[in-house]
C-alpha cells in the first residue's frame, strides 16, 4: 500500500502480519541489538491508535531485549472486521502472539487500553490460564479506575451510539480526529504534525474510524470486570512500576496515586507537563523512565 506518512510506510516494512485467535494482526519484533541479557518485554497499546505509537521509543527499550508489539485487532494495520469488541478479544490476539513467537517469560509495558489488557492477561497468569512468566511491568496513563476518568466529549459521544459501525456518511475525519488527539495533550505539548496525520492514516485504514463505537466499548468492559482487570494490575506478584504524564484530562494523576495507595512502595514517576500519550509527547523522558523501571 501506498502511504502517505513515510515513517507509516517504514513501520509496516519493520512488522509481520500473523494469524492471531483467528484474525491477520500486524505485529513487531524488534530484536536486542546488543546481547540479548535481558527477558523480552511486551508493548501494550491504546485507544484509538496503535503500537505505532512506540515507535519513537523502542530502539532505547531494544538495547538488550527484544521487543514485542502488536496492533490490536481493530486497530492500526490489524484486522478491522465489524464484529463486538472486548477486552477479552484483544488479551486472546496478544497472548496468541505472545505464543506464537514462543515465548514464556516477558516483560510488559501499557499504555490506556493497553493497561486493561494487561490487566486481562496478568488475571490469566494468576488463574493458570496462561502459562507465561511475567516478570515486571510498567503501566501508563490508562484509567483503570473508570469511575475517576474524566472523559472526552468526543469519548462520551461514541459510546452514547448503538454498538454498531458507522455509515460511510459519519463525520470523523482527519482534521477532526487529530483535534480529538491534542485535547488530551498537555496544553504545552509540541507534538509534530506528521505524528497526527501518521495517526489518522492507521486509524482510517480498512475504514477503521467507522468502528470506533464498536471499539470503545472496552470502557464498558472496564466498568464490568474492573475487579478482575485492575485488580490483577494491583495484586499480581510482578514487580510493577508506574509512569505517569501529570497533564493528562482524562487518566488523571490521582489514578497513579490511587494505584500506589493501593499498592504501598510502587515507583512512581511523574512526567511534568506531559499529558496522555507520554511516549508522544516527551519521548525521550518516557523510554528512560520506563527503561529505569525495567532494569
Amino acid at each position: 500500500m501506498a502511504w502517505t506518512s513515510a515513517a507509516v510506510a517504514a513501520w509496516e516494512e519493520a512488522g509481520t502480519y500473523r494469524s492471531c485467535a483467528g484474525h491477520r494482526v500486524f505485529t513487531v519484533e524488534v530484536p536486542a541489538r546488543q546481547a540479548e541479557t535481558l527477558e523480552p518485554l511486551l508493548v501494550l497499546h491504546g485507544f484509538p491508535t496503535s503500537c505505532f505509537d512506540f515507535h519513537a521509543v523502542v530502539e532505547a527499550w531494544a538495547q538488550r531485549r527484544r521487543v514485542l508489539l502488536l496492533d490490536f485487532v481493530g486497530f492500526g494495520l490489524s484486522d478491522k472486521p465489524d464484529v463486538r469488541y472486548s477486552v477479552e478479544r484483544y488479551a486472546d490476539v496478544a497472548q496468541a502472539f505472545v505464543d506464537a513467537v514462543g515465548v514464556e517469560r516477558l516483560a510488559m509495558v501499557s499504555h490506556d487500553l493497553g493497561d486493561t489488557v494487561g490487566g486481562e492477561l496478568l488475571a490469566r497468569t494468576l488463574d493458570g490460564t496462561w502459562p507465561v512468566e511475567v516478570t515486571r511491568r510498567v503501566v501508563s496513563n490508562g484509567s483503570i479506575y473508570i469511575a475517576m476518568a474524566q472523559l472526552t466529549a468526543g469519548q462520551q459521544l461514541l459510546l452514547a451510539l448503538p454498538d454498531e459501525r458507522l455509515p460511510a456518511s459519519a463525520g470523523i475525519d482527519g482534521p477532526s480526529m487529530a483535534a480529538s488527539l491534542s485535547a488530551t495533550f498537555s496544553p504545552t505539548s509540541s507534538v509534530d504534525g506528521g505524528e497526527l496525520e501518521a495517526a489518522w492514516e492507521l486509524i482510517a485504514h480498512h475504514e477503521g474510524q467507522r468502528l470506533l463505537p464498536r471499539t470503545i466499548r472496552y470502557i464498558e468492559d472496564r466498568r464490568r470486570r474492573e475487579d478482575r482487570y485492575t485488580g490483577a494490575i494491583e495484586g499480581h506478584p510482578a514487580p510493577l512500576a508506574v509512569v505517569w504524564g501529570t497533564e493528562d484530562p482524562v487518566a488523571v494523576r490521582a489514578m497513579a496515586s490511587r494505584l500506589c495507595e493501593r499498592r504501598p512502595g510502587t515507583p512512581l514517576t511523574w512526567l511534568e507537563g506531559v499529558g496522555h500519550y507520554p511516549m508522544l509527547e516527551a519521548p525521550e523522558a518516557f523510554a528512560a523512565a520506563v527503561g529505569a523501571a525495567l532494569g
